[in-house]
């Protein structure tokens, strides 16, 4: 027979036991560590962005020499030091809560010791002008923090190294977009498959205080402010569907190129970057020079101020500049320099969006250019209730909701005829690296690799 709750009893069990207010504390304090780690991350990056803006303005033929050094050194110092700290984050982290992968191998993609590494080499490729975004690199920023807590709660603690895991790539999410609903999303869609009851106070406690952090740094404001949209109607449906379809296909392409680059698909350039991995990661650099002079420095960087300029009617990327933001984007990742791609994405989202208003009309442009942004996210990841979320916070977009989710998903469903979801593919090439098994056309012997 079920009871009633006795709340005089139950308060008397919770304040019972010291030692479990001490792994609270405990949790509390690492999640505002988190926080702060996130926010140290955001102020370094933008300030070595800074340094590289003023760079290219004062001697933009310099960049062509300074790029590819300073991707050089970043691939030598990773593969040589920081093998797990490459590329976005998020992959490491779905491989560490895989239960294939042992409990003393976790190290290997999360540790205070990566966190360091990511947040270190992330700016150093934010100072070289990369295409890559910080947001991503967040969730193992901040992951890695979380999950040394564990060492210092109770052994009878119902806290496991998984929950904090997935906490803390929750709170990454939160405080880097300032979107805690999408933290929250996040934990579910792309990490944990599904949020069990003892986990999601810990999840929770870790976006509020992350998030709190974050809006304490930075303030209460949307990533890209708050856009204007007219009354939305009919008129928005064929544009609408050409956006979600374009952005789904183009995030699918994407998406195949990424898997195909990263796992060392069979292909000669890929059996280059395999032998000599820094002259690549050089040439590489090159290319992401050489395409950002071209373009005016518009494909330098995340790309977030170009998203602000289309949002307020001043185009930054033309569909070429789109295309070539793509390539730069793809070619950053390629050469295995830590760095995310979330931000390109949303820039590489809003330039098609923005193509299609061209078109269309230049009222519909705010909305057709949040569409886009969710919609390729979502084609990239895979993970549509995260993409229109994100993009819901960020642009204070409540009134688009409808808009962005079916634009999100109907993306989706076209990037997955297209290409395998790109986070779980990488994620489980990294795992079997880590265990020894190898994958579908693995080499029997890999080639002699340049250090």
């Amino acid at each position: 027979m079920n009871h009633e709750p006795n709340f005089f009893d139950n308060l008397r069990a919770e304040l019972s036991s010291w030692r479990l207010w001490m792994d609270r504390a405990i949790v509390l304090g690492y999640a505002v560590a988190a926080g702060l780690f996130v926010v140290g991350f955001t102020i370094a990056a933008e300030w070595a962005f800074g340094l590289f803006e003023r760079l290219h303005h004062t001697a933009p033929w310099a960049i062509l020499l300074w790029t590819p050094a300073v991707t050089a050194g970043i691939v030598w110092v990773t593969r040589r030091w920081f093998p797990g700290a490459a590329g976005s984050g998020i992959p490491q982290i779905k491989a560490a809560l895989d239960p294939a992968l042992p409990p003393e191998q976790r190290g290997l993609f999360a540790s205070l010791r990566l966190t360091v590494a990511k947040i270190g080499l992330g700016v150093a490729g934010f100072a070289a002008g990369l295409s890559i975004g910080r947001e991503g690199p967040s969730v193992q920023v901040a992951a890695g923090v979380m999950q040394h807590a564990r060492r210092w709660l109770s052994p009878q603690s119902t806290i496991d190294t998984r929950a904090l895991l997935v906490a803390g790539g929750a709170a990454g999410i939160a405080a880097a977009f300032n979107a805690p609903l999408a933290g929250v999303v996040f934990a579910i869609e792309e990490l944990s498959g599904r949020l069990e009851a003892r986990a999601s106070g810990v999840i929770i406690t870790g976006i509020v205080l992350a998030g709190l952090v974050a809006v304490s740094a930075f303030g209460n404001l949307s990533y890209f402010g708050i856009i204007r949209v007219p009354q939305l109607g009919w008129r928005l449906l064929g544009p609408g569907m050409a956006v979600a379809l374009v952005s789904g296909a183009a995030g699918g392409l994407f998406a195949r190129l990424m898997i195909a680059s990263l796992t060392g698909a069979p292909e000669r350039l890929n059996r280059w970057r395999a032998r000599a991995p820094v002259r690549f990661a050089a040439a590489g650099g090159l290319l992401v020079a050489v395409i950002g002079l071209v373009t005016g420095g518009v494909t330098f960087g995340a790309g977030s101020e170009a998203v602000k300029q289309m949002l307020a009617g001043h185009d930054e990327l033309t569909p070429l500049y789109t295309l070539l933001k793509f390539i730069a984007t793809w070619i950053t990742a390629w050469c295995g320099v830590p760095g995310g791609i979330f931000a390109p994405s949303l820039s590489i989202g809003a330039g098609i969006g923005d193509g299609i208003a061209q078109l269309a009309g230049a009222d519909l442009g705010p909305a057709l250019i949040a569409m886009g942004m969710a919609g390729f996210l979502a084609a990239v990841t895979q993970a549509p209730l995260t993409a229109f979320i994100i993009v819901m916070e960020m642009v204070d977009g409540h009134s688009m909701v409808l808009s962005l989710m079916a634009c999100a998903m109907l993306a989706s469903l076209v990037s997955r005829m297209i290409s395998r979801p790109l986070y779980e593919t990488l994620a489980e090439h990294m795992l079997r690296g880590a265990i020894g098994t190898p994958g579908p056309g693995t080499a029997a012997k890999d080639p002699p690799v340049e250090r």
